[in-house]
């Protein structure tokens, strides 16, 4: 019997994600978390299935020694990374530029063009290229499976990847636009289909990836055709910190005016802008009770928010022509359902409509909150990047073989 299992990890500049999947029902065997790596408090949270949550806390020096404390835990719970049944390791990796548009088994070649794309996503790359390797090293005999944020975008035409600047400039910076969070879009557009009842390739959707980053895609037949987010996961809607959408001469405005250089305006588009410039907080939840309290600033915030939302929502209808489900999907599109209203209200003539009754139950399973004779559903879709990211790497290295492929000196 083939192997069956799947460790995935998402490696972050201080921080390991990581779930260890059985494909054969995509089930759970554990699910862990290291942050604080390179200080004295790191700390280690790990979840076996049926059992009770671990914590270990104390120095940890680096992403090597962050992914040996994981493999020791795993260990403990009989699912060490020497186990048989240990099939591949799926990583995800956030920018994949246009040469990566599918799960790719790591080899030299595609670990130096990752490297090549660090200019481009110099926050994320190097955090996930240091998490292969390391992998890699632990396991030199195991496939090691790279699945890319962009590669889901790829499928946009021209017409909506590039940008409106010199063409020359553009190829010779790799400028354009590449889309985030596709690993998610992708799961939830499949995902809602299957809720309707029909085949991907019959269905069109607007995916609205709705976190503290937030992004919107619309996909035709299970093909992506335009995406919110651009070169950087700067573009588009409004998020917890970050700016989206805003005229480019701002930035020269602020360097010529305001005097502040390339990387303070960074950090204010970044980490300073979006909701959190807007009224301070950047959790949801503590916007709505500030609301609720009659907090007008945290008012105009969530206004400003919902308005950009909207605007995505009507543009993507347009580009799609024919929508046949909206899917609200993280952390606020799954849990707040203000936002949901809020984002389709007076939207009845495009058949958009939320039923408030449906709208307010929570739940962990997609399900339907528009009204029973609405033109286009509207569905709650949990995302699942990691189960999407087993999936991808699961039929990926069932045809290669489950075998490495050879490694350089």
């Amino acid at each position: 019997m083939s192997p069956s299992r799947v460790l995935v990890l998402n490696s972050g500049s201080s921080s390991v994600k990581y779930q260890l999947l059985d494909m054969r029902d995509s089930g759970r065997l554990a699910v862990g978390l290291v942050e604080r790596i390179g200080e004295e408090t790191s700390r280690l949270r790990h979840t076996p299935a049926g059992g009770e949550t671990r914590e270990w806390s104390g120095p940890m020096a680096d992403h090597d020694a962050a992914l040996k404390a994981v493999a020791a835990e795993l260990a403990k719970d009989g699912l060490g990374l020497d186990s048989p049944e240990l099939a591949a390791i799926g990583h995800r990796v956030v920018h994949g530029g246009k040469h990566f548009t599918r799960p790719t088994v790591v080899d030299d070649t595609v670990l130096a063009e990752i490297e090549r794309l660090i200019p481009v996503a110099p926050l994320h790359n190097p955090a996930n290229l240091t998490g292969i390797r390391t992998a890699r090293a632990l396991r030199p005999d195991l496939p090691q499976v790279a699945v890319f944020d962009t590669a889901f975008h790829t499928t946009m035409p021209e017409s909506a990847a590039r940008y409106a600047i010199d063409t020359e400039t553009a190829d010779a910076h790799r400028i354009r636009r590449y889309g985030f969070h596709g690993t998610s879009h992708a799961y939830v557009s499949r995902a809602t289909a299957k809720l309707l009842g029909r085949a991907p390739e019959e269905v069109n959707v607007i995916v609205l990836h709705l976190g503290n980053g937030a992004s919107a895609s619309a996909v035709r037949g299970g093909l992506c055709v335009d995406t919110s987010m651009g070169l950087t996961p700067l573009e588009g809607l409004v998020m917890g910190t970050r700016s989206g959408d805003m005229d480019p001469a701002v930035i020269f405005h602020l360097m010529r005016v305001g005097e502040m250089s390339a990387d303070e305006i960074d950090t204010l588009l970044n980490k300073k802008s979006g909701l959190i410039g807007l009224c301070g907080d950047n959790d949801m939840r503590e916007i709505r009770r500030r609301i609720d309290e009659g907090d007008e600033q945290a008012g105009l915030a969530f206004d400003i928010y919902i308005h950009r939302l909207k605007k995505y929502i009507g543009a993507y209808y347009a580009v799609l022509g024919k929508v046949d489900a909206v899917a609200f999907t993280a952390g606020v599109g799954e849990n707040a359902a203000e936002v949901r209203a809020a984002a389709l209200a007076d939207l009845g003539e495009l058949g958009l409509a939320v039923d408030p009754a449906l709208n307010a139950v929570r739940g962990t399973e997609p399900r339907l909150i528009s009204p029973e004779d609405a033109r286009v559903a509207v569905a709650v879709v949990p995302t699942d990047e990691e189960l999407e990211i087993a999936t991808q790497t699961y039929a990926l290295v069932g045809r290669y073989g489950f075998t490495a492929p050879p490694r350089g000196n």
